[in-house]
């Protein structure tokens, strides 16, 4: 009866460990470094003319890995709705080949900010880490994107 007791009890653990190897981030440390080219933007004016509480700013861009084809890899949307403290909430992802990337967080200039990486799909299912934008050109408004995912 033990001897059937330590079995179960070990296929047990078995299956435990399985689920969460499961359930762990698929994607290990990796840095993504690619380029973003803005294709359009609108501004949602909801509250007093201007910039104030609850307006929203949309963009939508294409992505490029210029050193390995000219032609574009992806696409981003971006959502950022404007808060009371002056910062912006935003949302977005990060359409890739192989799955995408989701980022949130705040950010007051849009020259330079940070985002957390708060999930993906595909080979980026569970990522982790961060998202950092440098603009690095104004008109067309071009920006360098580096992803560094922890898991």
């Amino acid at each position: 009866m033990r001897r059937i007791v330590a079995a179960v009890g070990v296929a047990a653990l078995g299956v435990a460990s399985l689920a969460v190897m499961q359930g762990s981030a698929a994607t290990g440390p990796a840095q993504i470094r690619i380029t973003s080219t803005q294709l359009r933007s609108a501004v949602v004016d909801v509250g007093a003319p201007g910039r104030s509480v609850g307006d929203m700013e949309v963009y939508s861009g294409a992505l490029y890995n210029r050193r390995i084809t000219g032609r574009s890899i992806g696409r981003t949307e971006l959502v950022c709705t404007n808060t009371f403290s002056g910062v912006r909430s935003c949302r977005g992802s990060y359409s890739l080949p192989r799955g995408k990337l989701v980022v949130g967080g705040t950010l007051r200039y849009r020259e330079l900010y940070q985002l957390a990486v708060l999930g993906g799909t595909g080979l980026y299912d569970n990522a982790r880490g961060t998202l950092t934008v440098t603009r690095i050109t104004k008109k067309p408004r071009r920006e360098l994107v580096v992803f560094r995912l922890t898991g």
